[in-house]
């Protein structure tokens, strides 16, 4: 009777923990948490690689970040990507000239002698409808003159299509993670709590890119609530592939705990 009642003790009033899980689960989420864990690092990279150097600078700093919403107010679009992200393209003497045509006005009789030869060089290949790509035009003057304006920075357009694209997919990154991480054996106030810190993260940061784009002080947001959103996944990640493999004995030590208690009865 008393082996019958612990049973029921042991399988149904306690929430189930990784120690629980059969081979085939475990094996299952340590595989999605490994390949979760390579992708966030690949985004990482990413963006790294992507935002590195929009402020005329090596590395990647707050500058570099508060340009890319808020724009170089005091420059033009087409300086800030030859700056920035098309740095590797052009030769630093040919950057050199194009962005002084720029800031002294760019000028069409200036364009055909000094300029236009660099840009078929460099740049037409692919920044040209024939090549297919989505990016300017860059095969003509008047092409030319549509980016050669004040860059404020990306355009809410773009940022409205990014940030719901974002808000989708990482939110069920973030579900998946969490729907592992509830098996953990943690106090529950730390488990909850970690649990809703990726979501919180997420929209602090996508939140923040509209305030950047407002005001460049908000920069510091999105740099915060990005790296609090990387160390909670990190801690769910680690935790979780730490519990799933090293606490395979904590459930026969509690049905034991219940055993004895049922038996003193």
């Amino acid at each position: 009777m008393n082996e019958t009642r612990d049973a029921v003790i042991c399988s149904t009033e306690r929430p189930r923990r990784f120690y629980d899980c059969t081979l085939n689960e475990k094996l299952l989420y340590t595989a999605f948490l490994l390949l979760v864990g390579i992708a966030y690092l690949m985004a990482l990279t990413y963006l790294y690689t992507e935002y590195e150097g929009i402020d005329g600078k090596p590395g990647l700093s707050l500058e570099d970040i508060a340009e890319n919403y808020y724009g170089n107010r005091s420059g033009t679009r087409l300086e800030a990507a030859l700056r920035g992200p098309m740095a590797g393209y052009i030769e630093t003497e040919q950057r050199h000239h194009v962005v002084e045509w720029l800031k002294s006005g760019a000028s069409k009789s200036d364009y055909g002698n000094r300029i236009e030869p660099i840009l078929t060089e460099r740049c037409v290949v692919c920044h040209s409808t024939a090549s297919g790509l989505k990016i300017p035009d860059l095969s003509s003057y008047e092409r030319i003159k549509q980016v050669s304006n004040v860059d404020t920075g990306v355009s809410l357009h773009s940022l409205m299509k990014v940030s719901h694209i974002h808000l989708f997919g990482i939110a069920l990154v973030a579900l998946g993670i969490g729907l592992v991480f509830r098996f953990a054996l943690l106090p529950h106030w730390f488990q909850h709590t970690l649990t809703l810190l990726p979501f919180v993260a997420i929209f602090t940061d996508i939140a923040a890119w509209f305030l950047t784009k407002w005001d460049p002080f908000y920069a510091y947001t999105v740099v915060s609530a990005g790296g609090l959103l990387g160390l909670a996944w990190a801690m769910q990640i680690v935790i979780s592939l730490y519990q799933i493999w090293f606490l395979p004995q904590r459930a026969q030590v509690r049905c034991s705990v219940a055993q004895q208690s049922g038996n003193h009865e």
